[in-house]
């Protein structure tokens, strides 16, 4: 497999052609991004062990994510049974399976090993008696916080087109792994500015609602505002997946295939 090198303005390039793809079949990749939420949600619901699942079908998630977007860009309407047709096929619901078991592995460990180096911080917050200081803590928490989250860029780029590997291309898990990894390295640059333009839009939809709020509006009342525009940022992150592997891979195999895997 041979993943091209792209330049840096390729990271926001990835987000207008998700927006593309998104404006194609609006209500389907916003349905999409209803189900996606309503899943995070259940999952949160379920402590620990429903978390547990949600992070182990993260593979699963993204390759029917991906094979919407590129069924919209071959110009097919996305029907409801379609959603699940990817994974009709048992060698590739089983090879999602394992990859999602092994996401689940290194997320666990990469928390293992974020924490470890602040196990005494963190069980000073906690005194004799059970009882909880929240200010130590708050204060604690930041380290582990910190490492997961570089831990994790590494873990991401491990993972980030292995769902399509495999299950497009038949790769083997860690042939798949390795080969998302260099592809990520080899476009750096271009990650950065994806990663960075999605927190400047996240953010400034957050600074939208503290403004509503500030001007006089209901909590209650931004919230409404706000959901449906929380969906239709995610369905355009989620459709920007697929171009950013395309962009990539995107040589290595014929754009559409009419069998929808």
């Amino acid at each position: 497999m041979q993943a091209a090198t792209l330049p840096f303005s390729s990271g926001w390039r990835w987000i207008q052609d998700g927006a593309g793809i998104f404006k194609r079949q609006p209500m389907a990749m916003f349905f999409w991004s209803l189900i996606t939420g309503f899943l995070i949600t259940i999952a949160y619901l379920i402590p620990l062990i429903g978390q547990m699942v949600l992070i182990a079908a993260m593979p699963i998630l993204t390759f029917i994510t991906l094979n919407a977007s590129r069924n919209i860009v071959a110009n097919r309407p996305m029907l409801p049974g379609m959603w699940l047709a990817p994974l009709r096929d048992t060698q590739t619901r089983r090879s999602l399976m394992r990859l999602g078991l092994v996401y689940l592995g290194f997320c666990l460990l990469g928390g293992f090993l974020a924490t470890l180096p602040f196990l005494d911080g963190l069980m000073a917050a906690v005194s004799a008696d059970g009882n909880v200081d929240q200010l130590a803590l708050a204060q604690a928490i930041r380290g582990p916080f910190i490492a997961f989250g570089i831990l994790y860029v590494l873990i991401s780029a491990l993972f980030w087109h292995a769902p399509a590997l495999m299950g497009w291309h038949r790769v083997k898990l860690v042939q798949a792994m390795f080969y998302s990894m260099v592809a990520c390295w080899r476009n750096k640059w271009p990650f950065l500015l994806y990663g960075l333009s999605w927190g400047a839009i996240f953010l400034a939809t957050q600074l939208l609602g503290n403004m509503l709020v500030e001007l006089g509006l209901g909590a209650g009342v931004v919230q409404i505002i706000l959901t449906p525009v929380n969906l239709i940022i995610a369905a355009v992150l989620y459709c920007s997946f697929y171009p950013t592997y395309m962009s990539v891979f995107g040589a290595n195999y014929p754009a559409s295939q009419p069998d929808g895997r």
